[in-house]
């Protein structure tokens, strides 16, 4: 088995603490545990005091947690999927071992696995590992519109989705696009797979983060009466709830499935943290959830104007279309030079950590956080506007 370098995790876990401005994160700015305590004890969560340890945590013992994690977060999770029960719901090591577990459960050598992109390319660097044909299908920039989006085409999944397809995997919200599927194309992923008797896994990790505030529908929500029956769910508190620390994700599917993906967990980080759990459940008490939800989307709706007028300034060198969804958006610049070299030039010259579009495939873009520290993004932009004008200049 061999795996290729996964340049983006490299790329920022290299430098992120070595630069002065990071604009390469991808999610809001992350809540602290006494931050995460208020807003519990701000809509009367049970026991929960932001000035006192909570009794949840300090009666809390530390040592192994229920392996698939405890009844008690499941239930909160299942809580979110329609007709989901605990035995619908695994929880994981972050979203990242969601989507790990899920690939080495399902692909074998030779398997045909389509993936949407760009995107975040965790899958698409197992399904390689795993000796999987990789197939990739793109969303596309439409311009000359009002509202110009990146969208997928529905013709190219038909001609790519064939009886060999094993898998076919979506993040929606997308990374790096910040783009929402509209509920005909999910039908139509649904149908695809259907047809081929494919699984489809979903990444959701961005669900919530919506700039509009409507919540993204989940796939799970797909059909009149249940769920696809091979249709795998991950998700995480890692983005739109501002909790990567936690490192808590989750798959949702059917108990079959489930089963099958806790006899592969087993294996790899055997069950989550117990006080990562205890913290979980408390994040995701219904009217706490909402109120780290509205915490996001007022962080996006506040700093996504910043972004928006930047690029108006600087139109003559860059060009953004505005996500639907997440802190993240892709820029398109209009010099000539490698993305990567650029995001190292800038690192360099600026001192500032920007994601170049070479790691989603996707060279003359660049990859912009907007749901970080408002003094970093507005200097870190300051400053990449300084590099870009000189090269496009010259």
């Amino acid at each position: 088995m061999k795996f290729d370098t996964f340049e983006l995790e490299r790329f920022q876990s290299t430098w992120e603490n070595q630069v002065e401005i990071n604009i390469s994160e991808s999610g809001v700015h992350p809540l602290t545990v006494d931050e995460l305590f208020a807003l519990a004890g701000q809509v009367n969560a049970p026991r929960v005091s932001r000035r006192n340890f909570p009794a949840p945590l300090s009666g809390t013992r530390l040592g192994y947690s229920q392996t698939d994690g405890t009844l008690v977060l499941r239930q909160k999770i299942a809580r979110l999927y329609r007709g989901a029960t605990t035995d619908h719901v695994e929880v994981t090591n972050g979203g990242s071992e969601a989507n790990f577990v899920t690939l080495w459960r399902l692909v074998e050598r030779g398997d045909e696995i389509v993936v949407m992109m760009p995107n975040y390319m965790q899958v698409w660097g197992l399904g390689r590992a795993f000796h999987g044909r990789v197939k990739e299908w793109w969303l596309h920039p439409v311009k000359g519109t009002t509202s110009p989006r990146w969208v997928p085409q529905g013709p190219e999944l038909k001609k790519l989705v064939t009886k060999k397809t094993r898998l076919i995997a979506v993040c929606n919200p997308n990374n790096p696009t910040g783009a929402v599927l509209k509920r005909n194309f999910m039908e139509e992923v649904i149908a695809r797979a259907r047809w081929a008797d494919a699984w489809v896994l979903a990444d959701e990790v961005y669900q919530g983060a919506e700039l509009s505030g409507a919540i993204t529908p989940s796939f799970w929500s797909i059909g009149d009466k249940a769920p696809y029956k091979k249709l795998i769910v991950s998700n995480s508190l890692s983005k739109a709830y501002g909790l990567p620390g936690l490192r808590i994700g989750w798959l949702v599917g059917s108990p079959e499935a489930i089963a099958h993906s806790w006899a592969a967990h087993d294996y790899t980080s055997i069950g989550p943290g117990a006080l990562n759990d205890a913290l979980a459940a408390i994040a995701l008490t219904p009217a706490v959830r909402k109120s780290i939800l509205e915490r996001t989307r007022n962080v996006l709706r506040s700093q996504w104007p910043i972004l928006e007028d930047w690029a108006e300034q600087n139109g003559d060198t860059f060009e953004l279309i505005k996500p639907q969804a997440g802190a993240i958006a892709l820029l398109r610049y209009k010099f000539k030079m490698n993305s990567t070299q650029f995001a190292e030039h800038l690192r360099r010259q600026k001192s500032v950590l920007i994601v170049p579009g070479d790691h989603f495939h996707l060279d003359g873009y660049l990859r912009v956080g907007f749901g970080g520290h408002l003094k970093e993004l507005k200097e870190g932009l300051k400053r990449l506007s300084q590099v870009a004008a000189r090269l496009h200049g010259g």
